[in-house]
């Protein structure tokens, strides 16, 4: 189960970055006088894929991963030391709950002024996906953090 969720939560990230990059995309390029389907589709796209991201992501930590029950027990000692440690106990997954959390700010802004303002609803989503898709970028390991994690995880 462990390396089942791993090997998902590693691939997902790909989902995130595609539909991410796609809703920005639809943000600067689309039409200024309607909010058209596509774009809908794109910031429903990129939010859900954040979501699935951040469900598997919590269950991962939460439930079935060692290193996760591990940082939660060492949290005020240790653990806040160790920068790799601290990275993936804090860091990384206080910093992916905020780029949820703006992605969904940016899709219910945006569609709340789509029908008053496309303009506004491009901008609103442009800035919000924007803030988003940079957290995430900033908070994937990269290789950065621990050389050890591959790009493509395989099961």
């Amino acid at each position: 189960m462990y390396s089942f969720l791993l090997t998902l939560h590693s691939w997902t990230r790909w989902l995130v970055l595609i539909f991410g990059v796609w809703a920005i995309f639809r943000a600067v390029t689309g039409e200024r006088t309607i909010w058209s389907k596509p774009d809908n589709i794109s910031g429903a796209s990129f939010v859900g894929s954040m979501h699935l991201q951040l469900l598997v992501g919590l269950i991962l930590y939460f439930g079935v991963s060692p290193f996760g029950l591990q940082m939660m027990q060492q949290m005020g000692g240790a653990a806040m030391k160790d920068p790799s440690a601290r990275f993936w106990g804090v860091e990384h997954i206080t910093t992916m709950i905020i780029a949820a959390i703006c992605a969904q700010v940016g899709r219910t802004l945006s569609k709340k002024a789509a029908p008053h303002s496309p303009a506004d609803a491009h901008r609103k989503a442009l800035i919000w996906y924007g803030i988003a898709l940079v957290l995430v970028l900033l908070m994937i390991p990269w290789g950065m953090w621990n050389p050890a994690r591959p790009l493509f995880r395989g099961i």
